[in-house]
């Protein structure tokens, strides 16, 4: 059994690469932008502005949400994570009982502390909440290079569904029922790419960024392990897949802020660069949550303190080079 017609609602980046990938599956994908503007460039130009230089599929159609609701077997939610709620809210009504409604985004909804999947659950009560999280840039999905990620769902015949109806050859989905595990690597990699940027910004060294990645892997691990997550998703690739590709590249938008903060750009000349970086609204609550379950989280709670701007940049690098000796674990 396969899915046949799938919505994917966010004309970014993202939302753009997911619909070609859809497209080349040989599914019927409607991508549906929230701005009028964008729907109406994407028409006249086959290309997203928020994806320059790569051709929208032709077999992609398009909707503009300020005229309709999407609809479709499947449906895909590719907007920030603070954003999650509004978008998912405004298909109430509009989704059918048990269709699966997947998130595409990577965090922790600020103020609650909810995971994507349980926001849908709130808005779309009678939907199927599902994540897809993984090691992936949106230039190189669209372009058709070859990407590994997880989707997760509650029940195994869901997951694999959307695994094999999202799967071509160059896109090829793990299906997992492990959702929390999923989306604790999608949220808390996020936090220490901003980490790993601020190693290479202040040219510490390929060393600490080794030591650095390392660890921070070990902070999400106990994070993971205290909220129920499975050893094997955290390993994975929408773990510790996720974070080596995050945490190594400014492609990263994660990683790049990070390394503006590191070479000494505040964040508010690096917010006006445009560049929407998920780290800097999870990393609080990430901590947050943390302390909550008597989690050790140094790296991230460094990073939190450094956004909010509690802590410069080289009194916390002095607190987590003088922390004290330990044994590794």
């Amino acid at each position: 059994m396969i899915v046949e017609r799938i919505a994917v609602v966010g004309a970014g980046a993202w939302g753009t690469a997911l619909a070609n990938v859809i497209a080349r599956a040989g599914r019927a994908v409607t991508l549906w932008a929230r701005d009028p503007d964008v729907a109406a460039a994407i028409r006249e130009r086959r290309e997203s502005p928020r994806l320059p230089g790569v051709l929208v599929d032709e077999r992609v159609a398009l909707g503009a949400l300020s005229a309709n609701r999407p609809q479709g077997d499947a449906i895909l939610v590719v907007v920030p994570a603070q954003t999650l709620r509004a978008a998912v809210c405004d298909l109430a009504g509009a989704v059918a009982r048990g269709t699966p409604v997947v998130a595409c985004a990577k965090g922790i909804e600020r103020g609650t502390g909810l995971f994507m999947t349980q926001i849908i659950a709130e808005c779309l009560p009678a939907s199927i909440p599902a994540i897809l999280s993984g090691p992936s840039f949106a230039g190189d999905v669209a372009r058709g290079l070859p990407t590994a990620v997880t989707l997760a769902a509650p029940d195994e015949a869901t997951a694999r569904l959307l695994a094999h109806s999202l799967g071509s050859a160059t896109f090829r989905p793990y299906h997992s029922t492990d959702v929390r595990g999923v989306e604790i690597g999608g949220a808390a990699k996020n936090v220490l790419a901003i980490a790993a940027g601020i190693v290479a910004g202040r040219k510490l060294g390929a060393s600490a960024a080794a030591a650095l990645t390392t660890r921070g892997f070990a902070e999400l691990v106990r994070f993971g392990r205290a909220h129920g997550a499975r050893m094997e998703t955290l390993t994975g690739l929408s773990g510790l897949g996720d974070l080596i590709l995050t945490c190594s590249s400014v492609q990263s938008r994660n990683f790049w802020l990070g390394r503006m903060l590191g070479e000494g750009r505040t964040l508010d000349e690096v917010g006006r660069a445009g560049q929407l970086a998920e780290g800097v609204f999870t990393a609080s609550v990430l901590v947050e949550m943390a302390r909550a379950k008597e989690v050790e989280t140094p790296i991230a709670a460094a990073v939190a303190a450094v956004l909010d701007g509690t802590l410069g940049i080289d009194a916390a690098i002095e607190a987590l080079l003088t922390r004290p000796f330990r044994a590794e674990g």
